[in-house]
């Protein structure tokens, strides 16, 4: 199935993201137009330690108007691969360098209207190696036991989407680890 982009404008141009609108001819011949919030790939880290605790991120996020409990993530800077801008956000967000940097998964943040891509790593052997954080970020840590994380998402205590998809993709791995029951696997 072939789209062809028949026009493309710079609608907004901003410090985080730019707005692009772009024309489109669907197989069918039909035109019509789309509005791509254009944001760079971005990474999200599930940093565990030996005892099974997971490292979060609160810190309070404007459009939604409230503090948000969450996985370490960020935007991926220009050249930067994503192993390299996963070492580099822990280090920023929770002050500490993973000796392993392991993918195990990634997707679109919102599809249909987002160029977002993340990037999802489980982040282990933590020791302290701490990187000046982004001067706009208010951020405390929390480390939360691997099983209540994940009742919190399942709960609906934890409210940003990329924490939702990252444990759901960390869960067997949390498992394989030993620090889930076998009831949470599944």
């Amino acid at each position: 199935m072939a789209f062809e982009v028949v026009k493309s404008e710079l609608v907004y141009q901003g410090h985080a993201f730019d707005i692009r609108r772009e024309q489109l001819r669907a197989p069918d011949g039909r035109l019509y137009w789309v509005d791509i919030v254009s944001h760079p790939q971005a990474v999200t880290m599930i940093p565990v330690d030996p005892n099974g605790m997971i490292w979060f991120v609160r810190q309070y996020r404007h459009p939604g108007g409230k503090t948000l409990l969450e996985l370490p993530a960020g935007t991926m800077e220009e050249g930067e691969t994503p192993q390299a801008s996963a070492q580099r956000e822990i280090q920023e967000e929770i002050g500490m360098r993973a000796s392993i940097l392991r993918k195990i998964g990634g997707f679109y943040l919102a599809p249909g209207y987002s160029s977002e891509y993340l990037h999802i790593y489980l982040a282990q052997e933590l020791h302290e190696d701490p990187l000046p954080g982004d001067q706009d970020e208010f951020i405390s840590v929390e480390k939360i036991p691997a099983a209540q994380a994940l009742a919190l998402a399942e709960s609906g205590h934890i409210e940003d989407g990329k924490t939702l998809a990252a444990l759901l993709l960390a869960r067997h791995h949390l498992a394989q680890m030993g620090f889930l029951s076998a009831g949470m696997e599944s």
